[in-house]
């Protein structure tokens, strides 16, 4: 069995500042439901905390070839233990149960932008299985990769639809654990924002190769759908104009920065990784579309060849990770092209000094 190092915090779509607004400002039972979602993610940490030892577990190799998943869903039903009762294995037909066969699809478009375009061979390179819960808690408001798996809330009804719902969010939980494998960014600071950021920007991959479209064509937004009609929203994040996702009465205004010069210097979000993350967001969106075609070629393998360097390290600020992707440019495509120059200004042009 290989030994697989934990998460040093347990990544989350949802930042917490959005679920401590309906707690403390919507009626009830959002409110309610929003505090319960707040104390299980806590104790989700803090048995995480407690249990994680020496920081190791092991788990079974997996057992897939090359260029084939090993997909496994199950239902919490409304509980919390993991990984709960299995309705869906690799190459059953679907269950009828919406979240579950959602679960299922988006974990398999997941795993082939993976294979198909940068040859991985699931979260680990080695055919790790990939295992999704669904119907965590009740009315559980989050998704989450916890180190061995991914989970997904139903939601509330009233505030959230249930969190399978894009394919974005399943690429979004699932890439957290290939960064897990390949940098293991501490999820805090500028190396907890990067970790979102590339899991954002992976999990748009996701759906702009599911679905054929160009950089010029997709949307850039991560979560559309999450928010249900009642709230002033387009998506959970903005990739394209961080800061513009929503405006809503009760959840507030977007706070992600799409600049250095309006970076957040807070303790709250691990120190604001899912707000500041819209800062390389940002430069990402900027290098694709002005690359064009598909975002996921040149600016994706750029993205993925910087993750998979070696020279990532856990502590990797901002600065760090943009000098690798303009290195890895340089190395894949030549000094001088086009693709190095443009992820240059790219970053350049969000405040990131890159020279």
């Amino acid at each position: 069995m290989q030994p697989v190092r934990l998460p040093l915090d347990i990544p989350s779509l949802l930042p917490p500042y959005l679920l401590d607004r309906l707690a403390r400002r919507a009626q009830e039972p959002v409110s309610s439901r929003a505090r319960n979602t707040l104390r299980l993610d806590e104790t989700l940490r803090t048995v995480r905390a407690s249990a994680r030892g020496d920081g190791l577990f092991t788990r079974q190799p997996g057992t897939s070839e090359p260029g084939r998943s090993d997909r496994s869903i199950h239902t919490a039903r409304q509980g919390t233990e993991l990984p709960g009762l299995q309705v869906r294995a690799e190459g059953q037909p679907p269950t009828g149960d919406v979240a579950a066969d959602e679960a299922y699809e988006y974990l398999g478009a997941t795993y082939a932008l993976f294979w198909n375009v940068y040859g991985r061979h699931s979260i680990d390179d080695r055919g790790m299985p990939l295992i999704g819960t669904v119907h965590y808690g009740q009315h559980y408001e989050n998704a989450f990769w916890d180190g061995r798996q991914m989970v997904f809330g139903d939601g509330d009804g009233e505030i959230f639809n249930r969190f399978t719902i894009a394919v974005d969010i399943v690429g979004h939980e699932l890439c957290h654990g290939v960064i897990e494998h390949e940098a293991a960014l501490v999820y805090r600071g500028q190396p907890g924002a990067l970790n979102e950021s590339i899991s954002d920007v992976f999990g748009v991959l996701v759906r702009q190769h599911l679905l054929g479209q160009s950089a010029e064509q997709a949307d850039w937004l991560i979560g559309a759908g999450l928010f249900t009609d009642v709230v002033q929203a387009r998506a959970l994040r903005s990739m394209s104009a961080p800061g513009t996702a929503y405006d809503d009465a009760l959840l507030g205004r977007d706070p992600q920065p799409a600049h250095m010069r309006d970076f957040m210097d807070t303790h709250e979000d691990n120190g604001g990784v899912h707000i500041n993350s819209g800062i390389p967001n940002k430069a990402f969106h900027l290098l694709a579309t002005r690359l064009g075609g598909p975002a996921w070629d040149k600016a994706g393998r750029i993205w993925y060849d910087t993750l998979c360097d070696t020279r990532l390290t856990a502590q990797a600020d901002f600065l760090t990770f943009a000098t690798l992707t303009a290195d890895n440019a340089l190395r894949r495509y030549g000094s001088g092209s086009l693709e190095h120059q443009t992820v240059m200004a790219a970053w350049q042009d969000v405040g990131v000094p890159v020279t």
